[in-house]
């Protein structure tokens, strides 16, 4: 039995149509898949660029593939992940654009009730039923409006609940990447990452405070949010001893000195008792805000140094702080704004620049 998925994906202003091709017949679980149609094939469609890891015989692998990509158009990619003794629970994929940096690739736009059910929380596609021991997918890879570079799009399947910086993370198989270029393929140099404006607040103790914040996706997370996101947040917010202060997720509970429910991986969660928090380390710059303003290239933060303090206390409207976060980037936040105070509409709002 061979079943197909066809969704829209958006990333910008760009389209992404998916087609999961999934190798098997049923499972006790059932799947998703097993009620959508196959399509007619498209004679137009050009070969897809394929990478293929085999488990049980790796000779067979075909770790990366490339293919020529036109703006505004895309490129068909084939992945086939075919396990042994290993199960396939989940799939991650990331796009990186002129070597900006990995990116989730995940916004899918899926319309119906039943196929919103092939992706998690997270972002990752779920590999239910047959699908955890062989799959062949086959996704139409959007080209982004650049006029030379690269697109690499890698692809990997894990055992549990993974993390999108990180394939390493309870890793199945993978990591395959394929390559799409556009012109003559050069990237311009790396630019910083920058976000603006970001607001986090005091802590309540039930967790229903925005105040943990993601390097990844520019994202500001409620704390009982918890258990598909928690792997996302990198720094958290909090107000003690008259002091606006960061800590990274991994040391927040202990530099916070309180409980806050959803912090921690609770009983009943996936692989609970292996989960982990994001380190963040910081240190006080001296560098100026306009220091900070000027920073444009991703080499201008390379003079950050690791410290050892995963919190930093004492936090003013007008500092700048660098960090490094648990995936080695290198980073600097502004702070511009503060209300004191430990209440839960207490806040605290910076700016960051980080390295892609």
């Amino acid at each position: 039995m061979k079943t197909s998925l066809k969704s829209p994906f958006k990333i910008g202003l760009l389209a992404l149509t998916l087609t999961l091709f999934m190798v098997g017949c049923g499972s006790d679980d059932g799947s998703v898949f097993d009620t959508i149609p196959m399509p007619d094939p498209d004679p137009d469609m050009a070969e897809p660029a394929t990478i293929v890891y085999d488990e049980a015989t790796p000779a067979n692998n075909k770790v990366t593939a490339e293919a020529s990509g036109e703006v505004g158009k895309t490129v068909p990619g084939r992945v086939i992940f075919t396990s042994d003794a290993t199960t396939q629970r989940r799939m991650y994929i990331t796009q990186n654009i002129s070597g900006q940096g990995d990116m989730p690739f995940n916004s899918f736009n899926l319309n119906s009730d039943d196929l919103n059910k092939v992706l998690n929380k997270d972002g990752s596609i779920d590999l239910d039923g047959a699908t955890k021991k062989a799959i062949d997918f086959t996704f139409e890879l959007p080209v982004p409006d650049i006029d030379n570079g690269s697109i690499v799009y890698s692809f990997w399947t894990t055992k549990g609940k993974g993390d999108f910086r990180d394939p390493a993370k309870r890793l199945a198989l993978g990591v395959g990447t394929i390559t799409v270029t556009v012109g003559n393929g050069t990237n311009p140099a790396a630019e910083v990452r920058s976000f603006t404006g970001v607001k986090l607040f005091a802590p309540a103790a039930d967790g229903t405070t925005k105040t943990f914040f993601s390097l990844l996706n520019e994202t500001v997370y409620q704390i009982n949010e918890g258990p598909e996101f928690r792997a996302f947040w990198d720094l958290g917010y909090y107000y003690k001893d008259n002091q606006a202060s960061f800590a990274s997720t991994a040391n927040y509970d202990d530099a916070f000195g309180f409980p806050v429910e959803g912090l921690k991986p609770g009983a009943g969660e996936d692989d609970a008792e292996n989960e982990t928090l994001n380190e963040t380390f910081f240190s006080t710059s001296t560098m100026l805000e306009a220091d900070f303003d000027a920073i444009a290239l991703s080499g201008a933060l390379d003079v950050v140094v690791k410290s050892t303090d995963q919190k930093i206390d004492g936090l003013a409207v007008g500092d700048v702080i660098e960090f490094v976060d648990n995936y080695g980037k290198k980073g600097m936040i502004k702070i511009t704004e503060i209300e004191a105070g430990f209440n839960v509409n207490d806040f605290i709002v910076f700016d960051v620049k980080i390295q892609p």
